[in-house]
């Protein structure tokens, strides 16, 4: 796969500018409501001493460092809260990548676009393993590839876009493949809270110098504007780490750490629970919509995207424009993701339209 600029924005471009309206399932920008602490947390924050409007520490808040510590059982050194878990994927990589430990990085295929891009930015050679048909990531396949010249392997789970899960034995192996090559698993888990079968197993679980986990409050809170996400780092790589991001940054945002702290702390799981259960709602009714098409699809473990292929319509730029003309539904081609899926799109189920998204894939491959 020779890695391309992501198209996201080149897409939802395209179906703005349409004649037609358009159900636009491209973005992953949840549609529900951020808890509503977020908003009292912003409120707070104005509401306090000028002074508190300046610089925060440049790794983050310490009052949210040591709440994501607590929550995720590492010791506050370790999380540096991020621009997002954009951020923390470069961070990540440019760690993994500085070592001087191999240039190669592998990734899965299909991938998310971002991932061999930062790649390609930090001077790394993406190589690519295939998934399974379920989108499961056979560690067999990644110890076959992997070698003295893998510096990084990166993974998403729940992934996008296939919506895979991975368990504890997988995430187990990974960890175990990256030391065995002396090279860094990336653990990209922002889909976290988005898991449908119990079985999603972060990399923490694995005490190793060879393991970074990423994640933010983007998706789960539905605040992706606030660019708050975070990073594990090991003892080796964190202080190369904070230097990175202090130079790049300086800092993150307080009023949004604040009010994510705030959130963290006055939210219950009941929040997260009324999301999943809208999700699987909307997937189910999306797919019984492709079974009307005649589509093959892969129903998601976790995250809230729907891969589905059409007999006879690949998954090209050129089909993608053609549904949001003639269809009025926007979604993405495989072919951004890589060669595996390339003849498939991909739906972003985070919109209020899905019933109607769905009855227009009917009547367009009808």
């Amino acid at each position: 796969m020779e890695y391309q600029t992501p198209q996201f924005f080149r897409l939802m471009q395209y179906a703005a500018a349409a004649e037609r309206d358009v159900v636009e399932l491209v973005s992953g920008g949840p549609d529900w409501n951020a808890p509503p602490a977020i908003g009292e947390g912003l409120h707070e924050f104005a509401d306090l001493d000028g002074n508190d409007y300046q610089y925060p520490p440049s790794a983050g808040l310490a009052d949210l460092r040591e709440e994501i510590a607590a929550r995720r059982g590492v010791a506050i050194e370790n999380v540096v809260v991020t621009n997002g878990a954009g951020e923390a994927n470069s961070l990540a990589l440019a760690a993994a990548l500085d070592r001087d430990a191999g240039t190669e990085v592998l990734l899965t295929d299909p991938v998310y676009p971002y991932y061999p891009g930062k790649t390609q930015l930090f001077g790394g050679v993406p190589r690519y393993v295939p998934v399974d048909a379920d989108g499961s990531l056979d560690p067999a396949a990644v110890r076959e590839r992997a070698s003295d010249e893998t510096a990084a392997i990166v993974v998403n789970t729940p992934n996008n876009p296939t919506g895979a899960v991975y368990d504890e034995e997988t995430m187990a192996e990974l960890v175990e493949i990256a030391a065995a090559h002396d090279a860094i698993l990336v653990s990209d888990e922002v889909y976290d809270h988005f898991d449908y079968t119990g079985e999603f197993a972060s990399a923490l679980a694995v005490d190793s110098p060879h393991r970074i986990v990423t994640n933010a409050f983007s998706k789960s809170m539905a605040i992706t504007g606030f660019r708050v996400g975070y990073g594990v780092f090991p003892d080796e790589l964190v202080d190369g780490v904070r230097s990175r991001h202090m130079l790049v940054n300086v800092a993150g945002s307080r009023p949004a750490q604040y009010a994510v702290l705030r959130a963290l702390r006055g939210t219950g799981p009941e929040y997260y629970e009324r999301n999943r259960e809208r999700l699987v709602r909307r997937i189910d009714g999306f797919t019984d919509a492709l079974d009307d098409t005649g589509a093959e699809y892969t129903a998601p473990d976790g995250g809230f995207y729907v891969m589905a292929r059409f007999p006879e319509f690949p998954g090209t730029m050129k089909n993608a424009e053609r549904l949001v003309d003639e269809a009025g539904v926007a979604a993405m081609p495989g072919e951004t993701f890589g060669e595996a899926r390339a003849d498939w799109f991909r739906f972003a189920l985070v919109s209020p339209e899905i019933e109607t998204a769905g009855r227009r894939l009917v009547d367009f491959f009808g």
